[in-house]
């Protein structure tokens, strides 16, 4: 196991109806609030309306229509939102894109003398950045209790994560009755990105991570046992909670801190969307199997067969076939929540794009020197390829 600081401050306000602790949150930091928010589901579900209630007394201006993919011109718009409001505090209300979008929006703002996307080029955020809160309407992405986000140049077909130390927010809000209303498909795509997320850390060639690497199963287990629940009936609280805290756990650095590494299906997913503007957690749940399958030899068959072992209670003693099982219930368990398993489903239909995707990937990440198995272009063209087949890897 590496050396790590593990430091995450963000004061979690979970469980139900705690909403009208949120004017003395937002009092601590001033009285002008930039309220975030993406495309209406808040304003269909009656959250919005609660949200503006508890916040009467305060000056709200609004940053509306943050897209799945966040682009950086809607975080351009909110940084100059901060600078003409003389803003104190940003509320992300909604998931991942959005509180995402207003980790951005804090850092731009910082960072007035600089082009926007250039404070995205950078990667890391060392400046100051305006305080934010959160609301959390979605399990997906972590954003809620991490310093990363993730944004979008359209223009360039450019997906880069970005962070900073300033950027972790202050107090999030996780009420499980606020994902209620999230479709079918949703739910699935946050489920995915979940799991994503735990394996990227999980498939590591860091030794003696035992903690981590425990910790991970159960937070897979906990998902694929609950996520069917939540999708067969969405107002299951004990399924959405379950999620929502599982969802957080796997990215606020519990279960990737002491290990080093670079994570392959994220920096494959991130051109897919880049290019094509999928759903993120739908990207992944398609490249993981395929990925799984092309890194897999003597070596790591070891690894996915005590994944395989711990969260599918596979009892093949041959690691090599232990190894194929795992994969394939990987893959037949998100193919059974609904998720489209092939690139043609969602619309990439040849491979006349692969070829650059693959060269950025690599560009924009260190996965073909720090990756669990070093991939290069014609390793990621291969994984693109064969997503756009169905696939049984036993």
């Amino acid at each position: 196991m590496n050396n790590f600081t593990f430091n995450v401050a963000t004061d979690i306000r979970f469980g139900k109806d705690r909403l009208h602790e949120l004017t003395a949150v937002i009092e601590n930091f001033g009285q002008r609030v930039l309220l975030v928010y993406g495309g209406g589901s808040i304003k269909k579900n009656g959250l919005y309306d609660r949200v503006l209630k508890e916040l009467a007394d305060f000056k709200i201006v609004e940053l509306a229509g943050v897209e799945p993919n966040p682009r950086i011109e809607t975080v351009a718009r909110g940084a100059k939102l901060c600078a003409e409001n003389e803003i104190d505090v940003i509320l992300a209300v909604g998931g991942g894109s959005t509180i995402d979008c207003a980790k951005a929006v804090a850092a731009v703002h910082g960072s007035p003398n600089e082009e926007p996307w250039a404070v995205i080029e950078k990667r890391n955020y060392a400046g100051a950045a305006l305080p934010i809160v959160t609301i959390l309407t979605l399990a997906a992405t972590g954003s809620e209790m991490n310093r990363g986000a993730v944004i979008t140049n359209w223009q360039t077909n450019q997906k880069l994560g970005m962070g900073g130390e300033n950027l972790l927010p202050k107090v999030s809000f996780l009420d499980p009755q606020n994902t209620f209303s999230v479709g079918k498909y949703q739910t699935a795509a946050g489920s995915a990105d979940i799991m994503s997320h735990l394996f990227e850390n999980y498939f590591n060639t860091t030794p003696a991570t035992d903690v981590q690497d425990g910790i991970s199963e159960g937070l897979m287990r906990t998902v694929t046992k609950n996520c069917p629940i939540a999708l067969a009936t969405p107002t299951d609280y004990d399924a959405r909670a379950n999620l929502m805290w599982a969802s957080t756990l796997a990215l606020n650095g519990l279960t990737g801190s002491g290990k080093g590494g670079s994570w392959s299906c994220h920096a494959m997913e991130h051109e897919l969307s880049a290019f094509y503007d999928i759903t993120h957690g739908i990207g992944l749940a398609i490249l993981t199997p395929r990925w799984m399958h092309h890194v897999l030899n003597e070596e790591t068959a070891v690894k996915f067969a005590q994944y395989g072992r711990n969260v599918w209670q596979i009892n093949e003693t041959v690691p090599m076939m232990a190894a194929r099982m795992a994969i394939q219930k990987t893959y037949d368990y998100f193919k059974a929540c609904g998720i489209p398993m092939t690139l043609p489903e969602v619309g990439i239909e040849d491979d006349r794009k692969f070829e650059v995707m693959a060269k950025q990937a690599v560009a924009y990440s260190k996965i073909a020197t720090d990756a669990f198995v070093p991939l290069q272009v014609e390793d990621v063209v291969k994984i693109y390829q064969d997503s756009l087949v169905e696939q049984n890897y036993l």
